[in-house]
This record gives structure tokens, sequence and C-alpha cells, in this order.
């Protein structure tokens, strides 16, 4: 452990929420989202004699933690309330000042326990001890009175891995815009349009922000992937002369064969060569259940395959690679140190192996930057972000929150410093050139010089 490493005594964790709605319903896999509530932490430390806060934020998707058909969309909510007062307990119990990383080894291992016995899925287990890990960081990292890349290269969070790791203070990194399987393409498709300002469809995201990366969500059926990837590419080869994307299975292939059987089905039509040839990676086809059942080398695929949900224990990473795969993804719904764990291992391969950033709808403020730092400070150089495109900037939180962040963070959001109330802009996501400016971000704490109006949000039930 580094001398630099900050214990904390915890005083007490609070658990909020708000609803957030969606200006546009997002498909992926079997599910369509149009409404759910973000979760926000706020802990109280004290590290010696000084009292410090620490906070992060996460949007509580349903059908992603658990893809259970059974369950509603208020069930998966309340399985990520109950992962998140399970972890509050744990933490809360601890009666000695521990370092962030120790307080994640017993803290957040007892809480998982104790998920999972109560019968939750190990990746809605993490939730809870995710969002605490992440604000007990940011916490530690205030008291030293340091930025997220500096504090955690110097030990502060007293973890395994960052002694071995580079990390990286970016000062820009590439927007990868999702387009998920009910988004409108051209601007001339039927579809909804909530006329507020911001694209509804592709075409006009293109236009808008200067995109060159783009996730395209699969539905795993061979006559309607290659129908809407072919629409796709037409689009991207008209708009875009230099575009890149990823795949994303979100696990709607039962097992590698039906998977073997997509690809040599995509790969035989003339319209998909130039977007094929343009793959960056393949995001967790195969359902969690068999994904690690099979070894997918024999598929012959040309671009890496990489797990994303299957990603709920430590272990996960070494037995993908024995089965072929050759990445996984970063994820603070995850676990900042599941992220660190998977730098540490792909630095010793970089040239075969990779480190993804993707998104869980990242809502503006806490929640998409702490998780874009995190990405981009572990070498990530194009980044999933699609809070943005579904949810109207900071949604229905007070305009003086979402003044705060677009003040203290000029470059990653628009409407900064407004001479008056009337010349006030709506906060919003500012991306330039398919790019977002990271450099406001490197700010003392988990990359946020402001926290959300906590009077505003609601007590989590």
């Amino acid at each position: 452990m580094s001398g630099n490493a900050v214990s904390l005594r915890l005083r007490s964790v609070e658990l909020y929420e708000r609803p957030v709605t969606l200006r546009l319903p997002f498909r992926f896999g079997a599910a369509t989202v149009t409404h759910c509530p973000q979760a926000f932490v706020r802990v109280q430390a004290t590290v010696g004699r000084r009292n410090v806060e620490g906070a992060t934020a996460e949007l509580m998707v349903p059908k992603w933690f658990d893809k259970n058909p059974a369950l509603t969309h208020e069930q998966n909510f309340e399985q990520l309330r109950q992962a998140l007062r399970l972890a509050r307990d744990a933490y809360g119990a601890a009666d000695a000042p521990l370092t962030p990383w120790a307080m994640a080894e017993s803290c957040g291992t007892e809480a998982i326990t104790r998920g999972t016995a109560l019968g939750l899925p190990r990746l809605a287990a993490q939730f809870g001890a995710a969002l605490l890990d992440k604000a007990i960081a940011d916490a530690a990292l205030r008291s030293a009175a340091t930025p997220w890349v500096r504090g955690v290269q110097a030990g502060v969070l007293g973890d395994p891995w960052s002694p071995r790791l580079r990390l990286h203070e970016t000062a820009t990194v590439v927007l990868r815009h999702t387009v998920g399987l009910a988004d409108r393409l051209r601007d001339d498709e039927p579809g909804p349009d909530p006329q507020d300002g911001l694209p509804a469809t592709l075409e006009a995201a293109i236009a808008t922000y200067g995109l060159t990366h783009f996730k395209l969500k699969l539905c795993g059926d061979i006559e309607r992937d290659a129908t809407r990837l072919g629409a796709i590419a037409t689009l991207l080869q008209a708009r875009v002369q230099d575009h890149h994307i990823t795949l994303d299975g979100n696990e709607t292939f039962a097992d590698a064969e039906a998977l073997g059987r997509w690809w040599q089905a995509m790969a035989a039509m003339p319209t998909l060569q130039q977007l094929l040839s343009r793959t960056l990676l393949l995001e967790q086809p195969i359902a969690r259940a068999r994904a690690l059942d099979t070894p997918i080398d024999g598929l012959c695929l040309p671009m890496p395959v990489i797990l994303d949900e299957s990603d709920d224990h430590a272990d996960v990473f070494e037995r993908g690679l024995a089965l072929g795969y050759r990445g996984i993804s970063s994820k603070a719904c995850k676990g900042l140190y599941r992220s660190l764990h998977s730098a540490a291992r792909i630095a010793q391969e970089p040239q075969r192996l990779l480190l993804s950033g993707e998104d869980l709808t990242c809502q503006a403020g806490l929640a998409v930057q702490q998780d874009t730092m995190l990405a981009a400070s572990l070498g990530v150089r194009h980044i999933e972000r699609n809070g943005h495109h579904y949810v109207d900037g900071f949604g229905i939180a007070p305009q003086a929150e979402a003044q705060a962040f677009a003040d203290a963070h000029p470059g990653f959001y628009t409407g900064a410093h407004a001479a008056s109330v009337s010349a006030r802009q709506r906060p919003r996501l500012q991306v330039h050139g398919g790019r977002l400016d990271l450099a406001s971000l490197h700010v003392p704490g988990f990359a946020s010089a402001v926290h959300p109006l906590w009077s505003d949000l609601q007590v989590m039930p």
C-alpha cells in the first residue's frame, strides 16, 4: 500500500434518487427504456480531524443488470436500490479508518455477498458497492486536494494496481455515438422528434456533433440486422468520410454457434464489407449464462470480441482470455477497481488486448464526468456516450444545479458563465468535432468541482 493512501472513517452514507425521462426511446436487446431513476450517493467522512464529502451518481437502467423477462422495470429498479441499501449498511458499519481500497475489499465484498445470498444477480449486487467506492474515492481525493489522475497515480486510493499503471491526464477524448435499435437514421424517416433543439436522428447527430465513431446495437436476427446495418453503412459512407464503429451484441446470441452463423451471414453480404472492415470490436455477443462456456477463437472473427455483462467477478477477464476474448469494458457501474484491474492486465499485452469505454446512459453531472474520466485516464481513446442523446441535458434538475456544473466545467458543457439569468442557455454536453473537452475535469476530487443540490433530490425509499 502506498504511503500516500488516505484513510477515512465514514460518518454517514445517504442515498437519493431523481426521476429521469428519456427524450427518445432507447432500445437495446429486448428492452426499450423511456424512463428510470438516477441514483445518487453522498458520503460524509473524516480524515484525521477534517470532515470531507464525496459523491457519485448512476442511472438505474432496467434490463441490463438482470435481463430476466419476467421482471418488470420497477422490479429491476428495486433490485438496484436493494444493492445500494446493502452497501450503505456494510460500509457504514466499518468501525475503523480504512483506505478506499480496503473498504472496497472488506465492506464491498460483504455487501455483494449479502446481495447474492438474497437472490440478486451478482452484476446487480455489485452496483451498490460500485457507487459507494466512487463516492469514497471522491472524498479521499478531495481530502488530498488532488485530481483523479494525479491522486490515483500517487496511491491515494491504496489499491494494488495504480502503482503499475501509467494514467493519462487526457485533454480530449473521442465520443462514440450510440445507435439504438429504435433510433431513426435519416431525417426523412417517420418517428419521434421532441423538437427540443437536439438531434433526433443519426443523420442530424452527425451534422450537429461532427461524429466519427459509432456504436451499433444488434438484435441477433440475421435478416433484421443485415437490413439495418446496410442502411447505416450507406448513411455513414455518404456523411462521414473516415468513420469507425463498434458492434454491441447485448447478449442476443444464445451461444457461440449462433454467433458463428450470424457472422458468416454478415461477412457474405457485399453491402456490409466496408462497415465490417471498419469495425473495431464486438461487445458481449453471447448471453452471460453461456459466454464463458465455450471457446470463441474457432469462429475466426476478424475483430476483437470483448466482455461486458459477464464482468461480474474479478476472475472473469482471465477466464475470457483463455476462451479467445481479447478485451473487456470499463464501466463505472461495475466498479472503478474492476476497471483498474482490467487495465493492469491489458498493460501486460497492449498490442493484443484492449479496454473499451462503454456507457450505461450516464447522465449529465457526476455520472458522465466520473465515468469519462475513469476510462480516459486508463488510455481509452474513444468512449461510448449516450446520456446526452437520450436525455435533454440535466433533465429535471434545477437550473441552479445545471448552471453550477456548466460554470465549473466550461468546455465540457454548453451555457457556462452566463452574464444573467435571461442569457443562460440550457446546459448540455458539449461535443465539438466528435470530441469531448476534459480539461475542466482535472480538478481536486473525482472529476467534479461541484455536487448536486441535495435538497432537491428524493431520499431513496
